[in-house]
């Protein structure tokens, strides 16, 4: 975080609002658009993910 100038935000424990939004994206990228199979390369995910995005 240090290295690229960022600040970190944390909520305060047990607020579940705050992280629902990434949890519905990573959700949503699971179930509609990762094979059940999974990919056969890195590149060939990184190109799909990259394109669901």
């Amino acid at each position: 975080m240090w290295r690229y100038q960022m600040t970190q935000s944390i909520s305060r424990r047990g607020n579940c609002w705050d992280n629902s939004p990434m949890e519905r994206f990573f959700r949503s990228l699971k179930t509609e658009w990762v094979p059940t199979t999974g990919y056969q390369s890195f590149s060939t995910a990184q190109s799909a993910i990259i394109r669901y995005i």
